[in-house]
């Protein structure tokens, strides 16, 4: 009897390591404290190898938000979140929200399938934005993380009829917005970094996509007529109740699901900050705001 325990335990074991998820690197976290390691997804765009064609979907023509960080995509999203037929859920951070096939076992019987484990993820990605839909009744849903930049190409291709708004923001807006965040400690040389990151694939989407431009400091200081431009696109009728979104049901602030301050909870449409020169913007920053229509 101790003989087959002892066997048992082995095969157990074995069993755990070989499905066991691989370890990851923590980039975030103290050392000794309980706090869990949290892996940042990189801030580039990913190449995908496209094996299986596009499974059916429950969302045909999904909308998602081609923007960078700090560019008024919260408040984009709360004044469409008020309106009684679009959706508009917290960053839903999808393709962070990976699949593991086993080889040789699931692997070989979702191909058998015609899946692979890009396709399971769009077949994942598909299914939490009609969840979404059928919890609320409404029946267009918007995404509008910000790192969706990156994955533009794969949204497209994952969803041929999804539909895309393309915010814009002065690159010194952006710039000043991520200096003024609470917590932030880093130099202004990083932050202008880390917004380029956003701007060249925000630009090729721009630039390729047949989406929707806005801007950010127009949608501000015209509301009812971008909101108004915007269910055109949509293909929904414009309802001035979504210019007073702090009347509106909405979700919960959380952190890295969208922006928590002061204005955005006010449920008032603040003025955006303006900027007359790109002068003191470096050149690869000011390339933009000349491309955007900014200069």
């Amino acid at each position: 009897m101790g003989v087959v325990n002892k066997g048992f335990k082995r095969r157990a074991r074995l069993l755990r390591e070989a499905f066991r998820p691989p370890r990851q690197l923590a980039t975030s976290g103290t050392a000794g404290s309980d706090e869990p390691a949290i892996r940042r997804p990189p801030k580039r765009t990913q190449l995908v190898d496209y094996t299986f064609p596009v499974a059916p979907r429950l969302v045909d023509s999904p909308v998602f938000v081609i923007s960078s960080v700090r560019s008024g995509s919260t408040l984009l999203r709360m004044l469409l979140n008020s309106h009684s037929r679009i959706r508009a859920p917290h960053e839903l951070h999808l393709r962070t929200l990976g699949v593991e096939l086993t080889p040789g076992f699931s692997e070989a019987s979702m191909q058998e399938l015609g899946l692979d484990r890009v396709e399971l993820e769009h077949v994942i990605w598909d299914r939490i934005l009609h969840l979404e839909l059928l919890r609320c009744g409404k029946d267009v849903v918007v995404d509008k993380t910000p790192g969706n930049v990156f994955i533009w190409e794969r949204l497209k291709y994952a969803w041929p009829n999804a539909r895309f708004i393309i915010l814009l923001r002065h690159p010194e807006g952006v710039i000043s917005s991520l200096q003024n965040r609470k917590d932030n400690t880093t130099t202004r040389q990083s932050l202008e970094a880390t917004a380029l990151k956003y701007f060249k694939p925000l630009e090729q989407a721009r630039r390729t996509l047949d989406g929707l431009t806005v801007r950010y400091e127009r949608l501000t200081a015209e509301p009812a007529q971008v909101t108004r431009e915007i269910c055109a696109y949509l293909s929904v009728n414009w309802e001035p109740g979504m210019l007073e979104y702090g009347r509106h049901q909405q979700d919960a602030f959380v952190a890295n699901l969208g922006d928590r301050s002061d204005n955005i909870k006010s449920g008032r449409i603040q003025t955006a900050r303006t900027f007359d020169t790109i002068d003191d913007l470096p050149p690869k920053l000011a390339k933009y705001a000349t491309t955007w229509g900014y200069a």
